[in-house]
């Protein structure tokens, strides 16, 4: 293995899609990573199933979900440094693996975003109605968010607006997540904070002690009881590969999306313990009152604390969850879109995806299929299940794992001539993404396993089978059939291999 500086590699050509192009810096791509990740609408709705699953280990679940998704991070980065692309997990893979594994890897996106989509819309409506109810000292106005006909005609409405701004551009977008971005995180910080104080003084309910136990995911936990808390931690953290998906856009394509996921999700990891420790020192894990393990509370824990940890200040916490809620739900469009969009333009969807608004340069109309299926999907699956925040969220964590680990993977296959030409190359293209991808995937089938119990999760189900099974791996089976359909119907991307000398040899030929 040589010790040598590595030559500076060649980018590979892709397709220029008519994008704005240089808007983006590091700092700005790592803002709008955040804002997907949506570190407020996240924790509320992720901290009740990681609870119920592993009890005090939330913080080592948080790690443990951490670990893979930073070494994937780096599988993003070395392939965004020499494909920078828009498609980013559907145009690698196909890449590396060819046709038919890069779109079942695209779908795989496309329908994790789909479904947190619902999950994003549906919080902000809670908290909409939550806030409003405190503001008016009114308790009947927050309870509309809990009547199903109200409850979905505003998810509607919230989706219609994020759809429309988002077909804004992507410099409308960067203003709009400076503020809500901002506001969210300094009052997180704040509440975390004041958690800790009224521990400290002993103002707590529950007054836990510190522990370092909490951080030892090798104790104390069953492997199913693991697996489930993973896959709620991955889902925590997912969502920072929006700065990759804006690489076309970005300043220096072929470095600052790269540094602007990695900032993005130490940045998240950050928050998340701090807050987590804060509110189980605080409320505690037990299944009464205020206690994490409260079935009540769990689909919206700061729901729960926002009075009694800030008092006065409580609705500036409900509000936050809305900010983060409504921002996350309009800058989750950007890698939906732009994902149909490179489908679109290589020919994997029908060319209607590939069309990009002259004068926003965004793909409009990738962007209203996104709020439109978005739409249908939450108003179904409202109607099947009575807790359908849980159920998406679990079903969200089988997707991620799906198309993380196969980019994870495309990442060492792509390299695979060049691993041992540097220390750099070994660990960074290699090792990092193939410890990352095999992690990921260990995950991804205990998850789809354990997804058939109904018990797993809220407890609805279709024929004795869990309702997160088939919004998980039956949605990615759905996507088997549709590109048997799709192969028909457009039959030249299907015929190109992985081997060959261009991105995409079928793009050449138009």
């Amino acid at each position: 293995m040589s010790l040598t500086t590595d030559p500076p590699p060649v980018a590979i050509e892709t397709t220029e899609k008519g994008l704005a192009a240089g808007k983006l810096g590091t700092f700005s791509g790592a803002v709008l990573g955040i804002s997907t990740v949506a570190p407020g609408y996240t924790l509320t709705a992720s901290i009740g199933l990681i609870v119920a699953a592993v009890g005090l280990k939330m913080p080592a679940i948080l790690i443990a979900g951490f670990v893979p998704m930073f070494l994937t991070a780096y599988a993003y980065r070395e392939l965004n440094s020499r494909m920078p692309d828009c498609g980013a997990s559907f145009t690698w893979s196909t890449r590396a693996f060819g046709p038919y594994v890069g779109w079942m890897c695209g779908w795989g996106m496309v329908m994790a975003t789909i479904i947190v989509l619902s999950n994003l819309a549906a919080i902000a409506v809670e908290f909409f109605y939550l806030f409003l109810g405190r503001i008016f000292s009114n308790p009947s106005i927050a309870e509309l968010a809990q009547h199903k006909g109200v409850n979905i005609a505003t998810t509607l409405i919230f989706v219609a607006i994020a759809t429309v701004v988002a077909g804004r551009g992507i410099t409308t977008s960067q203003k709009v997540q400076y503020v809500l971005v901002g506001f969210q995180m300094v009052v997180l910080l704040a509440f975390a904070v004041t958690a800790l104080v009224q521990v400290a003084r002993g103002d707590a309910p529950a007054q836990l002690s510190f522990s370092m136990d909490w951080f030892d995911p090798f104790s104390g936990v069953a492997l199913s009881a693991f697996m489930i808390g993973v896959t709620g931690s991955i889902f925590a953290f997912w969502g920072w590969d929006t700065c990759l998906t804006l690489g076309e856009e970005s300043k220096d394509p072929n470095k600052v999306p790269g540094r602007a996921g990695l900032l993005c999700v130490l940045s998240i990891l950050v928050t998340y313990l701090l807050v987590a420790v804060a509110v189980m020192m605080y409320a505690g894990i037990g299944d009464t009152g205020l206690g994490l393990g409260n079935k009540d509370n769990a689909d919206n824990v700061f729901g729960a604390l926002a009075d009694p940890v800030l008092g006065w200040a409580g609705p500036l916490l409900l509000l936050a969850i809305l900010a983060s809620s409504a921002a996350s739900l309009q800058t989750t469009f950007l890698p939906a879109a732009r994902t149909m969009l490179a489908m679109g333009v290589y020919g994997a969807f029908p060319k209607k995806f590939a069309e990009v608004n002259p004068r926003f340069l965004v793909p409009t109309f990738s962007t209203v299929a996104a709020g439109v299926v978005t739409g249908a999907f939450y108003t179904v699956t409202s109607l099947l299940s009575e807790r359908v925040l849980l159920d998406t969220i679990a079903a969200l964590g089988i997707m991620i794992c799906w198309y993380y680990s196969i980019t994870a993977f495309a990442c060492v296959w792509f390299f695979r001539g060049e691993l041992f030409a540097s220390i750099r190359n070994f660990i960074f293209k290699g090792l990092f993404p193939l410890l990352g991808g095999t992690m990921l995937m260990a995950v991804f089938v205990v998850s789809v396993r354990e997804s058939m119990n109904p018990d797993n999760a809220s407890g609805a189900a279709i024929g004795g089978i869990g309702l997160v099974f088939y919004l998980g791996f039956g949605i990615l089976l759905l996507g088997v059939a549709l590109m048997a359909v799709a192969r028909r119907r457009n039959p030249d991307f299907f015929r190109r291999t992985s081997s060959a000398s261009t991105l995409f040899d079928l793009e050449n030929q138009r």
